[in-house]
């Protein structure tokens, strides 16, 4: 199609600062450096028990994040006290720092290997190949749920299809590099917004070589939002995937990769999305989004602890956290 961009679709800004939900202190350079370095020659059982004691180190004295994570789950424990959501932040901390230390060993899984960390029925594989087959690409979209960075693995090494990740640059530098290399060593291409006017293009033109493009959703990016329902309240999810998906008639494919138990991932792609051209634009794009939304609230009412979001989701929502950027 030869509709125009709009302007708000992944805008370059070369004065744009990182915003702090990229800072809490999990995601700085000398710890996330750290990590990288100790995982790649550690056994998997003394890397879970340094990360389960810094873990509770972290819920300790990171007042910040423990809160943010405690009123993030919130409408997932209804009428659960102050304590029981602060301890159900720790059960999230510990979750999350299993998966960064899966996803970092898996770096160096062979073929065979990578085999026998992912479960995926035929069914799902040839949803894949099905979508391809169109010929017109695949917007592989998730949310901060799972193991998401792991997908790059199962797609490189299982599938054997290129990966296009967008994302947003990390606030630290060193950390920025290492998920860059990270990204490279698998093939991955990485596109970072606000770093070209022509981002919106480069997805594009990475659709129509029938490529599979993946995007974080839940989270908004400046005016970069969709309004949907999501876990009984309002929030801003980004729009710019579903906004692709009517330009380039590229499916939206949600895919959320849950923890079996140690270094075993299930992969569970949901419902194909078709971004509707028989309404306008807007409400096009909504309506995806919208259905996008439901489909992570599914997975995330089922295992909440594997939701990891670390700034005040909530108050993001309404304007009354000023950590992000507009």
């Amino acid at each position: 199609m030869s509709e125009p961009l709009p302007s708000s679709a992944l805008t370059a800004r070369g004065d744009a600062v990182p915003r702090r939900w990229t800072l809490h202190g999990l995601n700085n350079g000398a710890i996330f450096s750290a990590t990288h370095r100790g995982v790649l020659f550690l056994p998997r059982a003394v890397s879970y028990a340094i990360g389960h004691v810094g873990t509770w180190l972290a819920w300790r004295l990171m007042d910040d994040t423990r809160s943010a994570l405690a009123d993030n789950l919130r409408p997932l424990f209804p009428g659960a006290t102050e304590q029981q959501l602060e301890r159900h932040a720790l059960t999230t901390l510990r979750n999350y720092a299993q998966d960064v230390i899966d996803f970092l060993r898996a770096l160096r899984a062979s073929t065979d290997d990578a085999k026998q960390l992912f479960e995926v029925s035929p069914k799902d594989m040839d949803l894949f190949r099905n979508l391809l087959a169109r010929n017109r690409g695949i917007i592989l979209v998730t949310g901060h749920y799972g193991n998401w960075e792991i997908g790059s693995v199962f797609m490189r090494q299982i599938l054997g299809i290129p990966l296009t990740v967008v994302a947003m640059a990390e606030a630290s530098e060193q950390v920025n590099r290492i998920r860059r290399e990270i990204r490279d060593s698998l093939g991955t291409d990485t596109i970072e917004v606000r770093k070209s006017f022509d981002t919106a293009l480069q997805i594009r033109r990475r659709l129509a070589e029938n490529g599979v493009v993946a995007m974080l959703m839940d989270r908004h990016m400046g005016r970069d939002r969709i309004q949907v329902s999501f876990l009984d309240r309002q929030a801003a999810f980004l729009g710019t995937p579903a906004l692709m998906g009517y330009l380039s008639d590229a499916p939206l494919l949600p895919c959320f990769i849950e923890r079996l138990g140690p270094g075993r991932f299930n992969i569970e792609p949901g419902e194909p999305i078709f971004v509707s051209r028989e309404v306008p634009r807007g409400e096009a794009v909504h309506m995806a989004t919208q259905a996008f939304a439901t489909q992570l609230e599914a997975r995330v009412r089922v295992r909440p602890h594997h939701w990891y979001q670390f700034y005040p989701y909530w108050k993001a929502q309404d304007g009354a956290y000023d950590g992000l950027m507009e």
